[in-house]
């Protein structure tokens, strides 16, 4: 009697160990397949994008076709410039900080603590008001002008027309390129100060005799001119081949290598159908099809 009631217990004890091996491997099924669901949905959640604003156009235009396949997505995009992107993707108060600058090259951000991901290359230009009378300019010329040392268009064989210089901020990516590649490094001289690329080239346009700078991806009508440095065009395929001088990558900077969100957002921006159609649609350069590349210090090299 003893061992049967002993025997009975041990079927009792397997079969309880048996039943909770087969509900262990429901969990196990049940969860992988939640997995599986989990991939096949769209993306969910809320990024704020802010920083340089030659890259807004692209970011803003790349966030707006994301959100409209991923309709649980949020991503705002902010301009403010190079300096702001860098500062706040920095302190964590923004998931991606754009810049037209490496973050090395601004001093008091932490670039060893960002994660750099080159989204594409923006050409840079001159923009002058449609009225000066030229199209093209030396590059020893455009230093003088933005210095203050030629200050009328008759001088450079334009119109009679005082020169008015529109500038960026000293936090501006679009700044910062202009003066490293445009001017040699030369100091601008004081003139009208505005944060946004949009503004710059509505005062340009608005004003006579005015100069500024901007991406090529403004140059989207005939409002301001574009100038030539030297003989040679602002055209993508000059900047490709090392040719034109003002270029620069499009940084997206996160602390950190980037999840959720801002990963499959990125991810996104570096997808084939953004590099080779949107990007290119809203005037900008695939890193891809650059001949030359550039590294912090602005040493370019052929590929």
């Amino acid at each position: 009697m003893k061992n049967f009631k002993k025997y009975g217990l041990l079927l009792i004890i397997a079969t309880l160990v048996a039943f909770a091996a087969a509900c262990g491997n429901g969990s196990s099924t049940d969860e992988n397949a939640g997995d599986d669901k989990k991939g096949s949905e769209t993306a969910s959640g809320s990024i704020v994008v802010s920083g340089s604003s030659a890259m807004q156009p692209l970011v803003a235009a790349a966030a707006e076709e994301f959100m409209a396949e991923n309709p649980d997505a949020d991503i705002q995009v902010n301009a403010g410039g190079s300096g702001t992107g860098l500062s706040q993707v920095s302190e964590g108060s923004v998931q991606i900080g754009n810049s037209d600058v490496f973050a090395e090259e601004k001093e008091g951000i932490p670039a060893d603590e960002l994660v750099d991901h080159k989204v594409a290359v923006v050409g840079m230009t001159a923009a002058v008001n449609p009225n000066v009378g030229i199209e093209d300019i030396s590059k020893e010329d455009l230093k003088k002008v933005f210095t203050g040392e030629i200050k009328n268009w008759k001088e450079l064989g334009g119109k009679d027309q005082k020169i008015t210089l529109v500038n960026r901020p000293d936090s501006s990516g679009t700044r910062a390129t202009f003066v490293k590649f445009g001017l040699d490094g030369e100091t601008p001289a004081e003139g009208i100060t505005e944060d946004s690329s949009n503004t710059v080239k509505k005062i340009i346009n608005e004003t006579d005799g005015a100069i500024g700078y901007l991406a090529f991806s403004y140059f989207t009508d005939d409002s301001v001119t574009p100038l030539a440095i030297d003989g040679v065009k602002a055209t993508d395929e000059n900047v490709q081949k090392g040719d034109f001088p003002i270029w620069a990558y499009e940084h997206s900077y996160t602390k950190g290598e980037p999840d959720g969100l801002a990963k499959t957002f990125l991810d996104y921006m570096m997808s084939e159908d953004v590099q080779t159609g949107l990007l290119k649609d809203q005037g900008y350069i695939a890193s891809t099809k650059m001949e030359v590349e550039r590294d912090a210090e602005g040493k370019q090299t052929k590929k």
